[in-house]
Formats: C-alpha cells, structure tokens, sequence
C-alpha cells in the first residue's frame, strides 16, 4: 500500500483540483509533500528502530500511514490534504527498511530468497498497478477511496504484526545502548534538508523549466550543500543517523547502486508508457493499466523461481541475466511507432518486467553479504532509500527528455516540410477534401494545416520516447561492470548476513 500511494494519486490530480478547487499547479504539492517526507524518514528509520526498538517504530508507522490516509480521505482544502499527505509520506518512509530488515532477521538461510522474492512481488507490482487503480478508483467512486483503502489493510497489518513480529536480541541490546547514546541532530537536521530540497528539484524542476526558476537554483543549491555537509558529517560521527561507513563493504556499495538503476528503470518506465499510451496513442486510462498488468502478473510468477535460484546460483549471475534482459527488452521497446497495436506494446512491457524480477531479490540478497547482523537496519535504510531515489530520478528524467526531445524532433520534421512539393501535394488533397466537406477553400486549408501539424507532433513525441527508451536501455547496459567490483559471497554468507 505505501508503494502503492506513491503513484495512485497521479492520475487523480484533476479530479483533486477540481474537488477542493485549486489549479493544477497547486495539486500537484499532493504528489511532492508526500516524495518529500517519506525521503526524508527513509534514512533515518534505522536511527528509529535501534532508539525505539524495530517492532515498535514500525507499528508507529503503521498506525500513522493508515490514520494519516484516513484524514487525507476526509480532507476539505488543499493545505489540509497537503499536511495530511506529509503525515503520510513521514508513516510510509518507514515501512519499507523496517520490513526488509524483519525479512533478513526473520527467515533461515534457505528461506530468505522466498521471503525477499514474496516481498518483491509487492513492491514491483504496486507501481504498474497504481495509476490502473488510481483511475478505476476515480472513474467509478471518488478521489477520497484512493486513500480510504489503505485503512482496512492497515488495521490488519497492526494485528498481525502485534500477534508475529519479534524484536530478536541484537534489536534489543541496540535499543539499550541508544538510550545512553547522543542523538545527532546535526545528521538529522542536515538530511531533512538536503533531502526534502531534492525531491522538490526533482519534482518540480521540469515544470518550472530547471535553472531556469529561480525557485530551482535556490533549492538546488540547499539539496548539494545540505547532502554534502551530511556526508562529510556522518562519515566522521561516532553515533550516526546513517552509517554511510558501512559503504566500505564493496557488495553494499554495488547494490546501492543497482538498486537506484533498478528505481530509475522501474518507475521511469511505469510513468513513461501509461503516458505514451494516452497522450500519443489515444488509449483510455483503463486501457493503459491493461497494457501494463500481463507484466505485474510476470513478476509474480517470476519471483518464487528466482527466490529458489538465488540460494544456488551467485547473485551476480542472476543479477547480469537481469539487467541483459532488462536492457534487450528496452532496445526492443525503442522500435515503437504510432501505429503499434495493443498486443505488441503489451509484450514489450512483459519482456521488460520479466527482466526486473531477476534483479529485486538477487540485489537484496547481495547486499547483506559481510555485514553484521545487527547492521540489517542500517543496510535496509540505504538500500530502500537508493530505490526510491532512483524512482524519483528516473520519472523527472523521463518528463524532461520527452519534453526536450520532443522540441528538437518536431523542428527537424518542420524544416523538412517547408519546402517539400510531397507536403504541398498532400495539403492540397486534404484541402480539397475539407473544401468538399465545409464547402469553404480558406477553412478547408486551415483545416488541412492542422491536420498535418497534428500529425508532425505525434511524429515527434513517438521519436521522443525512441530516444528515451534509448538511453534507459544504455544506463541499463552501462552499470553492469560495477558487478566484477562486487565479490562471490562466500557459502551461506549472502544469507546470513555476518
């Protein structure tokens, strides 16, 4: 549900802005209150369970993703659902590092793949379900159930944790020694705002045309000084919100940074085809949320073999099969046209997906090889924290190449048109048609003119998303060495954790 809740609100915005009477603009602080809060929480959530105990601070949590969800249901004005969007944002931050570390504690060596590969059959599928749902959910009912089904689940969930989940020992010895520890303001003032600053960046920048906006360069340079100054900080810390010292492990550093490629890819290209689909293809948003569901129910059929795979064969291996495959099938995508039908655009995405569950576990299980067992939160933090960042990377990089892009191809295709006796020919005929039709030369031409530009500018955004798709494929392809800087876990090593 809290991956879930970072895309079901999008396709809702109109319907938002409409309810409470606000501009499309101001609706869209819906989307970054949330981006920016659960970024911040992320971090910090291993700080939180080592303080507060980790069964404790995630029924917290909880509790406040699924009241917050419920008050944002009931909101009246924007600035309402904005804050309560904030509280929400702060719940769900840190759910994710607290359930992976549960997972690492919790399962037998042989057992952790499957339990990381059931915990990743939610997290890859939340994303290509969400606008689907979102717009069902709009369509048929209102924009306030979009928040609403999140308390039933999270009623559950508090029960079944209270009745399940443990704090194992090392959890509690870490919770007795924080008490005596100092908090690091420092660190949590420097990430609150290096972090919050950069998801306004990277949300807002494309729509106010980056450094361009004053607003962006000032916001820019909070993000860079703000994360900066954190770094040097934490680094140098005895007792840190965020031990950035664990990076030295070569297997953690790698995974990080498979895991913000994985993000990038991952909710990029769940933003990018829905948008390909309804705003060049003509396809409704239940339509859409059709093309990309075949490749969700992949990952779920997937990920039980790779959780079974990855307790015998090397992560590394699986995790190269992945991106290979994962960056074939984005080559493929890259041969879209406009007249592509529903079937094939279906098949690219499932090939796409198909790939990604060959990275989620793998990568998991990869980063906790030689690191303590009583460093599981710290690296769950990172490791969730890297994904969302590279989602967030990943979306404002596709807005913005599909909007330059498209600039650059539709003046090419217009220099190509001025003078073409083929435009003129064609122009001709449709004005001659139109002319039939209205029964006017002037209004037929006019028409004739629109018609083609209309037909230049689908041309051009097709091409923009070919060279999107493009470059997602070779940063796929490009990240692949770092995997000969990663080390063979050594037998029960990637399970154990120690």
């Amino acid at each position: 549900m809290e991956v879930l809740d970072t895309s079901i609100a999008n396709v809702a915005l109109p319907h938002i802005a409409g309810g409470l009477s606000a501009s499309q603009d101001e609706s869209t602080w819906v989307l970054t209150s949330y981006l920016v809060s659960n970024a911040i929480v992320l971090p910090i959530s291993a700080w939180c369970s080592d303080r507060f105990g980790r069964k404790r601070f995630y029924m917290t949590c909880v509790l406040l993703f699924t009241l917050s969800s419920l008050l944002c249901g009931l909101s009246t004005t924007l600035p309402m659902l904005i804050f309560f969007r904030v509280l929400q944002g702060a719940g769900g931050g840190g759910l994710g590092p607290s359930e992976q570390a549960i997972l690492a504690d919790t399962f037998l060596p042989k057992q952790r793949g499957m339990g990381f590969a059931m915990y990743g059959m939610a997290v890859v599928l939340a994303p290509a379900i969400g606008p689907t749902l979102g717009g069902y959910i709009t369509d048929n009912f209102s924009w306030h159930w979009i928040f609403f089904i999140n308390v039933p689940v999270g009623v559950l969930s508090l029960i079944l944790t209270s009745r399940m989940v443990e704090d194992p020992p090392w959890i509690r010895d870490a919770r007795e020694q924080a008490k005596h520890s100092p908090v690091d303001y420092m660190g949590l003032g420097l990430i609150a705002v290096g972090l919050g600053a950069l998801q306004v960046v990277l949300d807002k920048g494309q729509r106010e045309d980056w450094m361009a906006s004053h607003f962006i360069q000032i916001f820019t340079v909070i993000c860079v000084v703000g994360l900066l100054a954190f770094i040097v900080w934490e680094w140098r810390e005895q007792h840190p919100i965020l031990n950035l010292r664990l990076l030295r492990n070569r297997n953690l550093a790698v995974s990080s940074v498979l895991m913000f490629i994985l993000g990038w890819v991952l909710y990029g290209s769940t933003v990018l085809i829905p948008q390909l689909l309804e705003t060049v293809l003509g396809y409704t948003a239940e339509l859409a949320g059709m093309v990309l569901s075949p490749g969700g129910f992949v990952v779920m059929a997937l990920m039980p073999m790779v959780g079974l795979l990855v307790t015998r064969i090397d992560p590394r291996k699986l995790i190269a099969f992945g991106f290979v495959s994962l960056a074939a099938s984005m080559f493929h995508m890259a041969s879209i046209n406009a007249g592509i039908d529903f079937k094939t655009i279906m098949m690219y995405r499932t090939y796409q997906m198909a790939g990604l569950a060959f990275l989620f576990v793998p990568i998991n299980t990869l980063c906790y090889s030689g690191v303590p067992q009583e460093q599981n939160n710290q690296v769950s933090s990172m490791v969730n924290l890297m994904r969302n960042l590279g989602g967030s990377f990943g979306i404002s990089f596709v807005t913005t190449m599909l909007a330059r892009r498209m600039q650059v191809h539709q003046a090419e295709l217009a220099s190509h048109t001025v003078n073409s006796n083929l435009m003129q020919r064609l122009l001709q005929s449709m004005s001659s048609t139109y002319a039939v039709r209205l029964g006017s030369g002037p209004g037929a031409m006019q028409r004739a003119y629109g018609n083609v530009y209309g037909m230049m500018q689908q041309q051009a955004a097709v091409l923009s998303y070919r060279d999107t798709i493009l470059i997602m494929a070779i940063l796929t392809l490009a990240v692949m060495p770092l995997l000969l800087l990663a080390r063979k876990p050594k037998p029960g090593e990637a399970h154990l954790g120690h």
